[in-house]
């Protein structure tokens, strides 16, 4: 079996677990709005680039973006503006490694969901038990050994709300790609998500200037973690099918945990490794995977 995908995974995971670190140093200098809407606003600059490069010049560019503004526009809010802005508001009460453990139940949100919009799809016998698991993993991040009192609680609940928008925001792109292509559709959501938040963010400009290090968290943010990442997670998509990108749901978390505690010295609590256990196994049970395997095993079995 070919590993190809691996390299680019392992990549995106990486990107995408240094953002809470990112996060967790811009939140020193800018308030949550402010930097999440300079984000957008400078990411968008790369994607539309992009887009005037793969779709035949910057006029057509345009226009392929405005005629798919309503699904930027949704997309704007429940995949950028929305849990942007939960997340970095979060990381003010706790770790980075914690918010990239709590990001990790986005899963679990994407599954209950689907019992309410996809009622095909029923939680019943090992995907039932899954939910359960991995919502007990969120209950002991949560609520056990908090480290940092009540705030941390709120902070914690605050980037799991922000995977309960991603999960809304993931079922509903999933029914655009069928029609708009990815570049175009990413470079829609950043520029409405832009729009949507920069009247807050503007609001709330910090009044002395920024360090080095949060102006240079911000740019990483923006071209990295979200242009970069945006173009890489459509290539992947593309190339190894959406099987492939759950992986980097499992290979995050603990870029997050590595970067947080060995840049920023954040320390590594029991209950975050507790609840990461449990909402990963939570996700192994409930997405067949651990049953996959097996019929796998048993069909290369003497």
């Amino acid at each position: 079996m070919s590993r190809r995908y691996l390299p680019p995974v392992l990549l995106l995971a990486a990107i995408w677990g240094a953002s809470y670190m990112f996060i967790k140093v811009g939140v020193r200098d800018f308030q949550p709005a402010t930097l999440m809407s300079l984000r957008l606003v400078i990411a968008f600059v790369p994607l539309f680039v992009f887009c005037a490069v793969t779709r035949g010049g910057a006029v057509r560019a345009a226009r392929e973006i405005a005629s798919v503004w309503r699904a930027g526009l949704v997309l704007g809010l429940l995949s950028a503006a929305v849990p942007f802005t939960l997340v970095a508001w979060g990381e003010k009460h706790i770790d980075s490694g914690v918010a990239g453990v709590a990001q990790a139940s986005l899963p679990l949100f994407t599954a209950l969901l689907a019992l309410k919009f996809k009622p095909s799809e029923r939680a019943t016998g090992q995907r039932l038990a899954g939910i359960a698991v991995g919502l007990l993993g969120v209950g002991v991040l949560t609520g056990v050994d908090p480290g940092k009192g009540w705030w941390a609680v709120a902070g914690t609940i605050a980037v799991l709300l922000s995977s309960l928008s991603y999960a809304a925001g993931g079922l509903f792109g999933q029914t655009q790609t069928q029609t708009i292509t990815g570049p175009v559709l990413a470079a829609a959501t950043t520029l409405c998500g832009a729009i949507v938040l920069l009247p807050w963010g503007l609001s709330e400009l910090p009044s002395h200037a920024p360090g080095w290090k949060s102006i240079a968290s911000l740019l990483a943010l923006a071209l990295a973690g979200t242009a970069l990442a945006q173009l890489l997670l459509f290539h992947v998509l593309r190339l190894h099918g959406a099987a492939r990108v759950s992986l980097v749901t499992y290979l995050m978390p603990p870029f997050a945990l590595f970067y947080g505690a060995s840049i920023l010295g954040e320390p590594v609590r029991w209950s975050a490794l507790a609840g990461l256990g449990l909402i990963l196994a939570g996700i192994a049970l409930g997405s067949g995977a651990l049953a996959i395997r097996r019929r796998a095993a048993l069909r290369t079995a003497p």
